[in-house]
């Protein structure tokens, strides 16, 4: 089992009347405004995430605040009013029976769901102090800030480092071409790629290994500067060794993003997770350290999960 981080108090997230969805549109290219943070990695300073409403106070070790969360499908509802509160720089992982809602709340936290036509979110979710379902929210900049590793790899049908250069040249984060090698180049090392294809960057990602072309697909999402990256059972289609050095990456990853992981092993939620939230049919049943979900649950249904009575 890995070290716990203490849990840390929050305070309940300002509430505000939910939005109506709204789809995305096509990013434009845009190469002015760039600055380089403390990690290296070019970002974008002149297009913040914002919103028309008053940002919300969050607890400073609060990174996602989700408020009475509902998700419809038509007419059936998958989420029924979740409330939980994810913290900064720690990898949250969201463990369950399949059809529990997980992944559902997941998509949610990057509006995903706003590409499913018949679905609809109310509540409040809270990133940074945005209300990102405020109508004003760009979702595209909202899914740069929360970026996405999937459950398949999914390189796109191009080079390696096109893969990664992809996201950086449509949101105008590089003005050169040596500005670009230089993403490319340390997004492929956070990954822990870079020495596996530094001499091959023109060879198509999707002849790399399953394990590769996921580390890759990661580069990919950390090349725009996410604050926050999702994860949809990112090892269910890795072999042990890969799986071993993506939860290692996980690791490493956590120290500059906040990460939410979706996972149906439980080992591997003990693993890789600081805290752990058990989703059943639809509701949060538990949420807490997660030393103290797996050996000391406080509901019923958590304990019958974990001990596999139910599953």
């Amino acid at each position: 089992m890995a070290d716990v981080t203490p849990s840390t108090s929050k305070k309940k997230s300002a509430k505000a009347k939910p939005a109506p969805k709204r789809k995305a549109e096509a990013p434009e290219a845009k190469t002015n405004g760039n600055s380089t943070d403390a990690t290296g990695l070019r970002t974008k300073t002149d297009r913040p995430l914002t919103s028309s409403r008053q940002d919300l106070a969050l607890d400073p070790s609060t990174k996602i605040s989700s408020s009475d969360v509902c998700v419809f499908y038509g007419d059936k509802q998958a989420l029924f009013d979740v409330n939980l509160d994810i913290l900064s720089n720690h990898v949250t992982a969201l463990i369950g029976p399949s059809g529990c809602g997980k992944s559902t709340y997941l998509r949610c936290l990057n509006r995903m769901n706003d590409v499913i036509d018949i679905a609809r979110v109310t509540g409040n979710i809270i990133v940074d102090g945005i209300d990102i379902y405020d109508p004003d929210v760009d979702v595209v900049e909202l899914r740069a800030r929360v970026g996405m590793v999937f459950q398949k790899p999914n390189p796109f049908p191009k080079s390696i480092y096109e893969n990664v250069a992809y996201g950086p040249r449509i949101h105008g984060l590089a003005s050169s071409k040596s500005d670009m090698d230089e993403i490319v180049e340390n997004s492929l090392k956070r990954a822990g790629l870079w020495k596996e294809v530094h001499d091959r960057l023109h060879e198509p990602g999707t002849g790399l290994s399953g394990g590769q072309q996921q580390r890759l697909c990661i580069a990919r999402a950390i090349a725009i500067s996410p604050s926050v990256i999702l994860m949809d059972e990112p090892c269910s289609a890795l072999d042990p060794i890969a799986t071993a050095i993506v939860e290692e990456l996980i690791e490493e990853l956590r120290e500059n993003y906040t990460i939410v992981i979706v996972t149906h092993s439980m080992q591997q939620a003990a693993r890789v997770s600081q805290r752990t939230a058990y989703f059943h049919l639809g509701y949060l049943v538990e949420y807490g350290e997660t030393d103290q979900i797996f050996q000391a649950p406080r509901d019923e249904r958590t304990q019958n999960y974990i001990t596999g009575r139910i599953g």
